[in-house]
Parts: structure tokens; sequence; C-alpha cells
């Protein structure tokens, strides 16, 4: 079982910054590759980047292709989102998801219902 708990979400102006981190319980936060969603008020969950088991490897939605990263510290069990030059459309509650799955692609990581384990998000807001 693992727990995950978001924080660092706010009110911001476009152009600015927030940094997100999500927490996890328990000892065997390493073998999740982890994600971040996304989900504005009337719209679908929405994709945002990923991280691979050990950090290696990370992918992004192209929207926020060279705005955002994402990062892990495995031995502080915490994953980030570095979100620099945010836009009015970044508006939305982000979540971070756990998945025990051992197979990196593209199109698993981008699927919310290979993620395991879900935290309750936390929001951003971005003012224009």
């Amino acid at each position: 079982q693992v727990q995950l708990v978001e924080s660092g979400g706010g009110l911001v102006q476009a152009g600015g910054s927030l940094r997100l981190s999500c927490q996890a319980s328990g000892r065997t936060f390493s073998s999740y590759y982890m994600g971040w969603f996304r989900q504005a008020p009337g719209k679908e969950r929405e994709f945002v980047a990923a991280i691979s088991w050990g950090g290696g490897s990370t992918y992004y939605t192209d929207s926020v292709k060279g705005r955002f990263t994402v990062s892990r510290d495995n031995a502080k069990n915490t994953v980030y989102l570095q979100m620099n030059s945010l836009k009015p459309e970044d508006t939305a509650v982000y979540s971070c998801a756990a998945s025990s799955g051992t197979r990196w692609t593209v199109l698993r990581m981008r699927e919310p219902n290979e993620y395991d384990y879900w935290g309750q998000g936390t929001q951003v807001t971005v003012s224009s």
C-alpha cells in the first residue's frame, strides 16, 4: 500500500513558477514509476509527465515540454514537478500517481488505469 500526498499548489501569475511535491509512504517507492496528471473543471484528466523508477527517464506531454521538469528523490520518497513559465491554461488540480508496472512505454505511462495509487491533488491556478 502506498499513500501519496501532494503539496505546493497555489495561485500564481502567468509567467510565474511553482514546484509541486508528492510525498509517498512506504519503503518500496523506487519500485514504482511515477506520473503527474491534471484535471481542469469540465475537462477530462490529462497526463502531464512521468518519471521512471530510478529517475533516469522522463516523458512529458507536448504542451508542457520545455516548461515543466519532473524529478524524484528516492531517498526522500518524493517526486517533484517544477513548473515554469506558467500559463492560464495550466490551471487545474494536479495529482501524482504511482504505477507498479514493469514496462516503460508511452502508451502505458499516459494511461491513468496503469497507475495503482493516487494522491488527493493540489490546486494550481494561473491568473492572466
